[in-house]
């Protein structure tokens, strides 16, 4: 991705090295890489958030377990440069996208940490992926999840990285549309598995809007060959069956969160060539 020459936000709030502090508090966020902020839906659903978080698809790494006062890694530098201008652009896009609905865009803030963080939804550590934070409007990214992007997930690239940003940054978007709010409402009603599937189609959605995001950026000549190819690997990569699979040998669909490889990378390509809201309902799609 052909990042350098782009302005970099000034939405970036650097907590490397300072730890979370406290004990782990009960309303904690999940991310999982999708960030369906575990905390708020237990809080509507009444369960106890450890309940949902052990669901989470991630798992802890000895890489993300080191100390909190560990010393940034130079690398990370360089990373978050990256950060910056990838989150830049996603508010550029955004603002116009929105600006043609009749919607002011409001900006979120993302927050680099390391190991664990406290957001306006509880303590989550990095285990749980970046994730986002709807009562503070806040995307959450500890560095070495990227790291792991490459390593434990083979899904190497930067491209692969924007990804999940502008996946979290979807999520914002349906937040600021009212979508996530009404998505809770609806699992409050209902049952455990009910619930389920609908946080599936927010994800999806989600996916679909990081999409329309790599639209915007490739009518712009931001992407290079093979980039688009990066961010497939990597919704791939952290599609429910293939986490479930690579955890226990066996999936139960019942339990998916975010939706199966194959439905990650189907609407994020929705996204991608549509470039617009237009399609990106899931949650009247009959098929997903």
């Amino acid at each position: 991705m052909r990042w350098k020459d782009l302005r970099q936000s000034n939405n970036i709030e650097d907590q490397r090295g300072a730890g979370g502090g406290g004990p782990r508090r009960g309303l904690a966020v999940g991310g999982g890489m999708g960030a369906i902020v575990i905390a708020l839906i237990a809080y509507m659903l009444g369960v106890d958030p450890g309940a949902i978080t052990d669901q989470a698809p991630m798992l802890p790494s000895p890489s993300q377990q080191a100390e909190a006062t560990r010393p940034i890694n130079p690398a990370d530098d360089s990373a978050k440069a990256f950060v910056s201008a990838v989150l830049g652009n996603t508010e550029d896009v955004w603002s116009g996208i929105l600006q043609r609905e009749g919607q002011a865009y409001r900006q979120p803030r993302l927050v680099l940490f390391s190991d664990q963080v406290q957001s306006a939804c509880g303590v989550a550590g990095a285990s749980v992926g970046p994730f986002y934070c709807p009562m503070d409007q806040k995307v959450y990214i500890d560095l070495s999840f990227f790291r792991e992007l490459r390593s434990r997930f083979r899904s190497p690239g930067d491209f692969a990285q924007a990804y999940v940003i502008a996946h979290e940054v979807g999520h914002h978007i349906q937040n600021l549309l009212g979508i996530s709010e009404r998505v809770h409402r609806q699992q409050q009603r209902v049952g455990k598995t009910a619930a389920n599937e609908l946080s599936v189609r927010l994800e999806l959605q989600a996916d679909y809007l990081a999409g329309v995001w790599a639209h915007h950026a490739q009518q712009q000549g931001l992407l290079e060959v093979g980039d688009i190819e990066e961010a497939l690997r990597a919704a791939t990569a952290i599609g429910d069956d293939r986490l479930q699979m690579e955890a226990q040998g066996y999936t139960v669909p019942d339990a998916f969160t975010h939706g199966t490889s194959e439905q990650r990378t189907r609407w994020f390509r929705k996204g991608l060539q549509s470039g617009t809201l237009v399609g990106g309902d899931t949650f009247s799609a009959r098929e997903l």
